[in-house]
């Protein structure tokens, strides 16, 4: 989100923001803030001014009352605005939509007993501000030549492009290198569905490496943010790394969720919000990540066959809507039934008429040979 894009702002902790909480308002605040935006613009001309400077970005009656004196404005935005006013003493106040200048030269006093890390004055006021109004606030620091960003009493320390750039891309690589190797286990997955060969371990290490690659995007598209305009680049080499990752999560998980029993119960959503949940290190465990998806987890589970019902390779058959393949997998009930259907048997299903059950025929025979290929050449 641009600074310069005046139909959203960062908005307030708990307002929905971007996300949920202060994690939201965190991750729209850094947008705010990000190079290419006016207000990083301003932010930058203050540090090179040799001037520090206090700004709230936003303001309701939480904020008017921790404000005494200064000067009411009510200007329009802009980064050489912002340069010159924070030359005067006092914090300035920022709309949340970062389109006016509210207030100029005004001295913060948010409630002393808010608790605080910071030992500066300006910084101690930034944090308990924040803390108190629900509103980010950036602080300019000129001894120390920074600028910090207080999101609910989180700091977080704006750094240059070439910093964030550089961590930016070593995470790429690494999400580059488990890309292939997902690759590798959900190619032999495929062929191991072929065969009906496939075990409980196989689909946890599937899903196993998928989450991983997804939490490793995830940290990437952090810097994305952060980066701005900087980052544009980064964000399609992102962008296509990860095609397909989230729905590929979501059909293995729809695949091969137990069935739900008298002693266990399991859905789709429970099963991967078990896998969101799970530590770095526990996602390294293999039994852990089984017992996410519903199994028991022990040695002996992980070695059990089970069969796929048939929704992921169903997915890969081209223009094949969602509603059809669901109607397919609940005529047939798993992925070898389909796998032995006629053209006559498809037929049978509500929806599937002769062109449509050839196309299903043909993709599916398609599908086969290829992961067999693949697995065995």
């Amino acid at each position: 989100m641009a600074a310069n894009d005046r139909a959203s702002g960062p908005g307030k902790a708990g307002s929905g923001s971007g996300g949920s909480g202060v994690d939201g308002l965190m991750r729209a605040s850094l947008s705010a803030v990000a190079p290419g935006t006016a207000l990083r613009d301003g932010l930058e001309r203050v540090l090179r001014g040799n001037t520090g400077g206090l700004i709230v970005l936003g303001m309701d009656k939480t904020v008017e009352q921790m404000c005494t004196g200064g000067f009411v404005l009510d200007v329009e935005f802009t980064a050489t605005r912002l340069r010159e006013l924070c030359k005067l003493d006092g914090a300035l106040i920022i709309d949340k939509d970062i389109s006016k200048i509210v207030r100029a030269g005004v001295q913060l006093y948010p409630d002393a007993s808010i608790p605080t890390e910071e030992t500066g004055t300006r910084h101690r006021t930034a944090q308990r501000a924040s803390i108190q109004s629900g509103f980010p606030v950036v602080s300019v620091s000129q001894s120390m030549r920074l600028i910090a960003l207080y999101v609910g009493g989180e700091r977080r320390v704006l750094e240059e492009s070439g910093a964030i750039l550089s961590r930016a891309n070593q995470a790429l690589a690494t999400l580059e290198r488990y890309k292939l190797r997902l690759d590798e286990v959900a190619g032999t997955l495929s062929a191991l569905e072929i065969e009906d060969l496939v075990t409980v371990r196989d689909v946890t290490a599937v899903s196993q490496r998928l989450e991983m690659v997804r939490r490793i995007a995830t940290e990437i598209a952090e810097y994305v943010v952060e980066l701005g305009t900087d980052g544009r680049l980064l964000s399609l080499q992102l962008d296509e790394l990860i095609a397909g990752v989230e729905p590929e999560r979501e059909l293995v998980v729809r695949d091969y969720v137990p069935e739900p029993t008298a002693k266990r119960t399991r859905t789709v959503a429970e099963a991967l919000s078990e896998l969101d949940s799970l530590t770095h290190a526990e996602l390294l465990e293999l039994p852990i990540v089984a017992r996410a998806l519903g199994y028991s987890g022990s040695p002996e589970t992980l070695d059990s066959a089970v069969s796929p019902r048939g929704y992921r390779l169903l997915a890969k058959v081209p223009r094949l809507p969602g509603a059809i393949i669901e109607r397919l997998v609940d005529h047939f009930g798993g992925l070898q039934k389909l796998l032995a259907a006629s053209v006559d048997d498809l037929q049978t299903v509500d929806g599937v008429g002769e062109a449509r059950a050839r196309s299903v025929r043909e993709g599916l025979s398609r599908l086969a040979e290829s992961s067999i290929l693949e697995r065995y050449v």
